[in-house]
């Protein structure tokens, strides 16, 4: 059963969302580690979304979607925040120094190896991020 929650970009309500995708992950059968993986990158979409797409908190809502299958979760994430597509950023330089990584880019990278699919589009000012995990991968 698909379930959908509404909440303003806000830090403060990042929480409320990762406990949301954690019932769904339950839902769907996958094991703690799993939807540990599931509630982190939706953290740190969240995150950017806020941070990157709204320029800062209480600027614009986000929605998230869970459809919960038998060991499968999909999360869809929308906004209508500036368009960034997550999926076309450039891979971290994981073969320096932290020193000289520079900022920005790790959660995207952590984003796209902790799920099973990372997809993004952008239709009529809205945003949507899908992320799927499949039971204990």
């Amino acid at each position: 059963m698909e379930r959908k929650l509404t909440v303003p970009g806000r830090f403060d309500r990042l929480a409320e969302i990762c406990a949301f995708v954690a019932a769904a992950a339950d839902e769907a059968g996958l094991d703690d580690s799993t939807s540990g993986r599931c509630q982190l990158a939706v953290d740190e979409a969240c995150t950017n979304i806020i941070e990157h797409g709204y320029g800062g908190e209480g600027k614009g809502s986000i929605e998230i979607v869970c459809q919960p299958r038998p060991g499968e979760l999909t999360i869809s994430l929308r906004d209508q925040g500036r368009e960034f597509d997550p999926t076309q950023a450039p891979e971290p330089k994981l073969d320096t120094s932290v020193d000289n990584m520079g900022i920005g880019g790790l959660g995207i990278y952590f984003m796209k190896q902790v799920m099973d699919s990372v997809t993004f589009s952008r239709a009529n000012g809205t945003n949507t991020l899908v992320m799927v995990k499949r039971g204990n991968s």
